[in-house]
């Protein structure tokens, strides 16, 4: 018999041997935990996998606005028309004292003061007087009628969603910031106006934004 007789006898045997038995357990698995990786939803409940011992508590990452935080305002779908409704909402948040008007020029200037402008004049760094980046002046906040008699409820959908071609800042400030940036607008706008702020509340001095 010659070689290829005898490797075509021997590759039969090993075929039929090996066809005869069946495998109950599977291979090995390579690095197992990638092929079989558990499904992490950020906003599904997770109540599982912490019973299993999985520290993952879907808890929004320290500075980022939480969707919780949006109660005070429900987020709707329909945008425009909620835009129409939002002057029946008001600020829940008390007129701000000395401290907090600090706090929300600051945010004011961080987040509006580069299209607005530090006077609310439409002439922020990236307008410049016509000589900015930008091409279309900004809205005039403080001395534009039709901004002066915006309700707060429409100032504050215009920052949550933004506005023609104003973006969305509901990811960058919190509610309760952006209902500071209406109030201290508000304030700004009497001010000009020659008219006097009423007195906030003493005992609300850090009070929330909740409904």
């Amino acid at each position: 018999m010659n070689k290829i007789s005898i490797i075509a006898v021997l590759i039969g045997a090993a075929s039929i041997t090996a066809c005869s038995e069946v495998k109950r357990e599977p291979g090995k698995v390579y690095m197992p935990d990638m092929a079989y990786s558990r499904a992490v939803e950020t906003y599904n409940d997770n109540r599982q996998l912490q019973e299993q011992g999985i520290n993952y508590t879907a808890k929004p990452v320290a500075g980022t606005v939480s969707r919780d935080e949006e109660v005070i305002y429900k987020m709707l779908a329909d945008t425009t028309g909620s835009y129409v409704t939002s002057s029946s909402l008001k600020n829940p948040l008390p007129l701000l004292d000395s401290a907090q008007t600090v706090e929300a020029e600051r945010i004011y200037l961080i987040n509006c003061g580069i299209c607005h402008g530090a006077k609310l004049d439409g002439n922020g760094p990236l307008y410049k007087g016509g000589d900015g980046p930008y091409p279309a002046k900004p809205a005039t906040l403080v001395g534009d009628p039709l901004y002066e008699a915006m309700s707060e409820g429409t100032m504050f959908h215009s920052i949550t969603y933004g506005k023609n071609l104003m973006g969305a800042y509901a990811s960058q400030v919190t509610p309760k910031q952006r209902w500071m940036i209406v109030h201290y607008i508000k304030a700004k706008q009497r001010e000009a106006k020659g008219g006097s702020a009423p007195a906030p509340a003493a005992a609300d001095s850090t009070a929330t934004a909740k409904k």
